[in-house]
């Protein structure tokens, strides 16, 4: 690969060099600015000119133990069980809140601000820990969706199904487009999500005749309305994907969703699964109804839909990263293909532990579940290692802080060129931040 040597803007030169730690105590300051700056992966890949992978399927395969393909319905069933547990053991945890409140009261003499303080506090940890339980129910699904829960098919489907439904997700309907993406990652043409909008959708000049002032016009903002922007995709994302195709494939007609079972999103036999999974979503609405008629507007708010919201907020997180980074290439059918479409995507330590433990390493091995989405998400860090051995430099790994990686993408993956079989993102200046191999491009124009 073609290497530039000039380092990008901002990047660390002690980490470009290898050069040795002082004894300084590190500065407070450096230290909260890399908190915030590019990991050293992002930035070394963002340097390298791009050459798409020549490894092939069977090469992968090759050094997969075939045991890590095995499925154990009994584990499956004990991380469902786990995932549920949790969920139930921190909604009994906010019965017992004000109970706490009130002993600190009279033990402690606090006084009431202090008190509501406290309250806060304590709500606030329940909808963190909440969304996080509630996005690993998905993962769950996701899962069965793939069949990795069980080798019984009526397993997979029923857990999916409930655990789904509990989180308003159509599981029949996402699971059928989900597992049209995996056919197609990264191809512009056919992938189903996160598909990249081109210069031409958004009635921007030929690159020859581009000033910065036309990309400026259509993508610059203000930090506070990208903000508010980002927190709308984070809260409602899930929500517009599902009812109007938002992100989807372009190439479905407008009104697209997946609620109608016509929608040309499934096929004549997935229909009858579009239809269960609608019944399914209002009989969890209903459920909702009666728990508010009963319990009362805010608890269920407070017990179900923040903590709701916050799972979504994962989601939309965790899918967007995967499929939408500066240095990751989209494929045109020319150059596409299974494997290299696959690559295409980023493993990340989202949330260290908590990302391993409550979302089932759905982002930690996500290369590994696109190459071998039959093997079940407790095998896949295995997996991980061993596929790391033959990709190289093609395996992509970002350990950049995940709020600042989803600003980064968020801001920087704007559009790609109607031309060219190897697309990257540019950004709101219409520049790409990694290239094509110039040695590759003239032995592809040969």
């Amino acid at each position: 690969m073609t290497t530039r040597q000039v380092p990008p803007a901002g990047y660390n030169v002690a980490i470009l060099v290898g050069a040795r730690p002082t004894s300084h105590p590190p500065n407070p300051r450096l230290t909260m600015f890399a908190f915030f700056s590019d990991s050293p992966e992002y930035l070394e890949r963002k340097k390298t000119d791009f050459s798409p992978p020549q490894v092939t399927l069977a090469d992968l395969h090759a050094v997969v133990p075939k045991e890590l393909y095995k499925k154990s319905t009994s584990k499956g069933l004990y991380y469902v069980a786990r995932d549920i547990s949790v969920s139930i053991a921190l909604y009994l945890a906010t019965r017992r809140i004000d109970a706490v409140l009130q002993l600190l009261a009279r033990s402690l003499s606090i006084n009431q601000v202090v008190l509501r303080i406290a309250g806060y506090a304590l709500w606030t940890a329940y909808w963190w820990f909440q969304g996080l339980a509630f996005a690993g129910w998905w993962c769950l699904g996701h899962e069965a969706g793939h069949g990795t829960l069980s080798d019984y098919r009526l397993v997979n489907h029923v857990v999916g199904f409930t655990l789904h439904t509990l989180l308003l997700v159509p599981y029949y309907s996402w699971r059928s487009t989900h597992r049209a993406h995996h056919k197609a990652t990264g191809s512009i043409e056919r992938d189903e999500n996160y598909v990249p909008r081109t210069r031409a959708q958004y009635s921007l000049p030929p690159p020859e005749k581009s000033r910065v002032t036309d990309y400026n016009e259509i993508f610059e903002e203000t930090p506070l309305y990208t903000l508010g922007r980002m927190l709308l995709m984070q809260a409602f994302g899930w929500h517009a994907y599902l009812m109007y195709n938002a992100l989807g494939s372009p190439s479905y007609p407008e009104g697209t969703n997946h609620f109608s079972p016509s929608s040309m999103l499934f096929k004549p036999h997935e229909r009858s699964g579009v239809i269960a999974s609608n019944i399914g979503l209002s009989a969890m609405a209903g459920v909702l109804f009666w728990c508010s008629r009963f319990m009362g507007a805010g608890d269920v708010c407070k017990l179900y839909i923040i903590p709701y919201l916050l799972a979504n907020n994962w989601i939309v997180l965790l899918t967007f990263l995967h499929h939408s980074d500066p240095t990751i290439p989209h494929y045109r059918s020319k150059e596409w293909s299974f494997v290299r479409g696959a690559i295409a995507t980023v493993d990340r330590p989202l949330l260290g532990w908590a990302g391993r433990f409550f979302l089932h390493n759905v982002s930690h091995d996500h290369v590994a579940h696109h190459l071998f989405s039959t093997i079940p998400f407790y095998n896949q860090p295995q997996v991980t290692e061993c596929i790391k051995r033959v990709l190289k430099d093609d395996y992509n790994y970002d350990s950049t802080n995940t709020f600042r990686a989803l600003y980064r993408s968020f801001t920087e993956c704007c559009f790609i060129e109607d031309e060219g079989d190897i697309v990257f993102y540019k950004n709101k200046d219409g520049v790409a931040q990694r290239r094509v191999c110039l040695d590759w491009t003239a032995k592809a124009e040969m």
